[in-house]
């Protein structure tokens, strides 16, 4: 995605161009360097390949499944997939690294004058002459008949590719022979491929002699013919090939590239954080990683990684990965290198990664780190191992409260029958007492202890006795210094209870440990899930203002529930086709509301009235945002009968992905919500949670569509089809058609009449009539008024009791201050403030303009619409509002949002 070139909005959709069908990346090596001052991360990926079985080659030298899909798209055809038009051509040399080169940058030699021309112009050729060369020759020299390897690529500065020699590798001789060729449908006679086909078929009880090997192959240098492979890139893809090669079978099974990252490349974001001090990571893009490394961006094209990140010793390394980096010193540099790993197969876009100067919040914050302070003795780098037994802390007080033990150096599982190895880092080990935290029980038809897997292999915490019996998982929190505090008193404190919960309504952990990270105010989501790591937004910590108390939790609490719920949906079980997002996004939101009910020790009937107040508040927001959408973006699975299917070298195209409204939109939560809560009504509500833990533990390590879920249901739950409840009748009234379906108008009436939402309407009757008792009364004429008492709201009533104020037409001067002091809105939680600061410019009400301000610079992820209220409305003060704001921010802000607030106030 070039920096200047608009996205053409008659051709929303995301190209995958990467030809699965034809040869699978089983497993990545990044060794990666990260350079603040240039904004830019260099170094080399290795990638692990295995030809598909059943690949033949087609009339042109393409390759094709002998059996598969015949669906065709003119755009992903052989000849534009492949072809020459819009080129963005690559140099065979370019900027070098500076003064920190990764391990596989010194042992390849790039920077050295004769081969990767610098910034300083040594070499005996300018890196334009290079492109040229590189462009006329070295690619158009190949032919259409050899075979092409295309991988999911933009964004990037592509210096150099290669085969790598494994054979070199001393210790791949020790490998055992095996029959993975003849079980893939081919016999290899190269030694090269021969290696890697038995290194791939390591089983998972040798996984770490397997990363090892991994490791090793990753650092040899390249064969020994010394040639370069060929590629060449356009807008979104990378294509390799290699002279003479026609089939996937022939086709280098390790190729290492060498590249670098640009500063405006779309799928990580370079900013300061909150306390001011530079940080990036990966901003869960629309386009997801291929502009930080060149991947198979299919989630069909499932993998394992292993990562090596160098960078400024003073800051932190987060990743998805399964055991906390130990840092270690890089030689006599300034800088430190983090290494981690999965185990389980994940598809690319999985891979998360975040380096700053952030702190880790402890149960009790150092007074050096109080907010005004900027001491980094305790940021950065964490505690030292200490020394001593691993114990677990108590957490749970009478009140809920946490009082929590720290545990240094402890040895973290990985979640297989490996050894276990020391962390450098702070972790909390959690235990919740029985008498303090009971759980409903949601086991239901499941047993747990006989779980069966029927994904590849791979360590799996679903099959291990002591995964079964681990309510909480060991968890980190990390944030800024200045937010510190409200992490704790919200994160720190809740996320031993969600992590319970959570286990007891899903079952397993998924995952063997957590960071949260509270990300910079420009994230533009809430949250973001990935293995092993959350990112939240600062919009979701603790109101900390007087009297929140517990409801100043809320939108905390539901938020990191919402989050956790990502694990089993979204995370081990995933979307076969990324169209599909309400199998993530509906899932984790109907989930959340039942985790953190059961967080929060409520009742059966406390639960059923939280529930139903939610419901009608997700009602309206669905029922607003239907109203003011394309038709086209309310359908759950657009591609309908489609759905799934690619083309015959496995690329496809994600529908609407590049709309920048889509990414403000809801739909797929809030239908996919409804549409969950819909087939709970049909069962009951107990029997449905119990039927999810048996759908995780059979589709656990795989990737779905609808129709997985919705005919499991229906085969365990006969009697819905003979009420007439069949998949066709779900798909026509919910998946496959815009609007809302009737059951939802019908329900959201109940829904009006809860008891919760009745003493919310009470209390607008209230304000009603003070607002009336008001109209016209100047200061002068102010005579003592009887004492009105207002009933104190949960933070979701607050929300119910602005949106219906909003739909009054007048309301009188003296009621937006009476409100604000009445439940101090000020101080309230994010989703509160934000009915709020919609009142306030809807009626004019200048003197909390300043709520406002605050509201789009330090809630960005919540305040996008927020803007067009302020032009809509043609008040030149609220106009100068929105752009005073804008300019504040717009640096900070994710491109979507920057672009959606761009056309609104111009």
């Amino acid at each position: 995605m070039e920096p200047n070139e608009d996205l053409n909005p008659d051709t929303d959709d995301l190209p995958l161009r990467a030809n699965t069908n034809h040869i699978l990346v089983r497993h990545y090596v990044l060794d990666l360097s990260v350079h603040f001052e240039r904004k830019v991360i260099s170094g080399s990926i290795v990638l692990f390949l295995e030809p598909c079985s059943g690949s033949k080659t087609n009339a042109k030298g393409g390759i094709g499944p002998a059996i598969g899909n015949e669906a065709k798209d003119a755009e992903m055809s052989q000849e534009s997939a492949y072809g020459f038009h819009d080129v963005d051509i690559i140099e065979d040399g370019t900027k070098g690294p500076e003064n920190t080169l990764t391990s596989t940058e010194k042992m390849i030699g790039v920077g050295e004058k004769d081969e990767f021309p610098t910034l300083l112009g040594v070499g005996s050729k300018t890196a334009a002459e290079t492109k040229s060369l590189h462009s006329s020759h070295l690619w158009q020299t190949t032919s259409d008949c050899e075979f092409t390897f295309v991988l999911d690529c933009c964004d990037l500065d592509v210096s150099k590719i290669e085969e790598v020699d494994v054979t070199s590798v001393s210790a791949m001789s020790s490998l055992p022979s095996g029959h993975t060729s003849e079980r893939l449908g081919f016999s290899s006679v190269n030694p090269q491929a021969a290696f890697i086909e038995k290194l791939i078929s390591l089983p998972s009880s040798q996984w770490r002699q397997k990363n090892q090997l991994f490791l090793l192959c990753s650092h040899a240098p390249g064969t020994k013919d010394g040639s370069s492979l060929h590629f060449h890139r356009d807008r979104w893809s990378l294509q390799i090939r290699k002279t003479g090669v026609t089939s996937p079978q022939e086709f280098p099974r390790t190729v290492r590239i060498c590249y670098e990252t640009r500063p405006t490349g779309g799928s990580v974001k370079w900013i300061n954080d909150q306390d001011g001090r530079v940080c990036v990571y990966t901003a869960g893009s629309p386009i997801n990683n291929r502009a930080l490394f060149p991947c198979q961006e299919p989630p069909v094209a499932m993998s394992t990684w292993q990562a090596s990140v160098r960078a400024p010793s003073e800051c932190l390394a987060l990743m998805s990965g399964e055991e906390q980096a130990v840092p270690t010193e890089d030689g006599d540099t300034r800088f430190s290198v983090w290494n981690y790993f999965v185990t389980m197969p994940m598809p690319a876009s999985t891979f998360t990664l975040a380096v700053g100067h952030w702190c880790q919040v402890t149960a009790e914050i150092p007074s050096a780190l109080e907010p005004g302070v900027k001491d980094r003795t305790y940021c950065g780098m964490t505690a030292k191992p200490g020394s001593g037994e691993q114990t677990e802390a108590e957490l749970v007080s009478e009140t809920g409260g946490l009082s929590s033990k720290v545990i240094k150096g402890s040895p973290l599982q990985t979640g297989s029958g490996d050894q276990t190895t020391c962390s450098d880092s702070t972790l909390v080990y959690a235990s919740l007492e029985d008498e303090e935290f009971s759980e409903t029980d949601y086991s239901g038809m499941v047993d747990d202890s006989r779980v069966s897997c029927s994904h590849g292999d791979y360590p799996c915490r679903f099959t291990e006795q002591s995964s079964r019996s681990q309510r909480v998982i060991p968890y980190r929190v990390f944030g800024p210094i200045g937010l510190l505090q409200q992490a704790q008193m919200g994160v720190f404190k809740l996320l031993p209870r969600c992590l319970a919960a959570a286990h007891a309504v899903l079952g397993v952990h998924p995952f063997s440990r957590l960071d949260v990270l509270i990300v910079p105010a420009g994230f533009s989501s809430l949250g973001m899930a990935s293995p092993h790591i959350i990112f939240l937004s600062q919009s979701v910590l603790y109101a900390d203002g007087p009297g929140s108390g517990e409801n100043g939790l809320s939108l905390c609490g539901s938020r990191i529930c919402h989050e956790i719920a990502h694990s089993w949906f979204g995370l081990v079980i995933g979307a076969r086709d990324w169209t599909e997002e309400w199998i993530s996004e509906g899932f984790a939101t109907y989930l959340e509301d039942i985790i953190w009910a059961q967080a929060q020790q409520l009742s059966v009937e406390e639960t059923a009235e939280q529930s139903e107040l939610k419901a009608l508040l997700r009602w309206r927001r669905l029922s607003d945002e239907l109203q003011n959408s394309e038709e086209e973006l309310q359908i759950l699975r657009p591609n309908m009968d489609n759905t799934g299917q690619v083309s015959e070298s496995g690329s496809s195209t994600v529908k609407h992905a590049l709309n920048p409204d889509k990414t403000f939109m809801q739909v797929h939560y809030l239908k996919g919500y409804f549409l969950l809560r819909f087939l709970a009504s049909q069962v009951g509500e107990q029997q449905f949670i119990s039927f999810f833990r048996l759908f995780v533990n059979k589709y656990h390590g795989q990737l779905i569509l609808s129709q997985d879920f919705l005919v499991m249901l229906l085969i365990t739950f006969p009697h819905m089809a003979r009420e007439g409840l069949t998949l066709s009748a779900i798909y026509a009234d919910w998946l496959d058609r815009p609007g809302i379906p009737e059951w939802l108008y019908e329900r959201s009436a109940v829904w009006s009449q809860s008891r919760l939402v009745e003493e919310v309407k009470a209390e607008v009757v209230k304000w009603i009539l003070f607002s009336q008792s008001h109209q016209g009364k100047g200061r002068k004429r102010r005579r003592t008024e009887p004492k009105v008492n207002y009933k104190e709201l949960t933070s979701e009533q607050l929300v119910m009791l602005l949106e219906l104020l909003l739909e009054e037409s007048e309301l009188s001067t003296a009621t937006m201050p009476a409100l604000k002091k009445t439940y101090n809105l000020k101080s309230q939680d994010a989703e509160v403030r934000h009915r709020w600061c919609e009142l306030v410019v809807k009626h004019g009400y200048g003197q909390a303009y300043g709520d406002v301000e605050h509201f789009l610079v330090h809630d960005q992820a919540m305040g996008v619409y927020l803007y067009g209220e302020l032009m809509v409305h043609e008040d030149p003060g609220q106009q100068a509002l929105a752009r005073r704001c804008l300019s504040l921010v717009q640096e900070e802000m994710d491109q979507s949002a920057r672009r959606v607030v761009t056309e609104m106030i111009l």
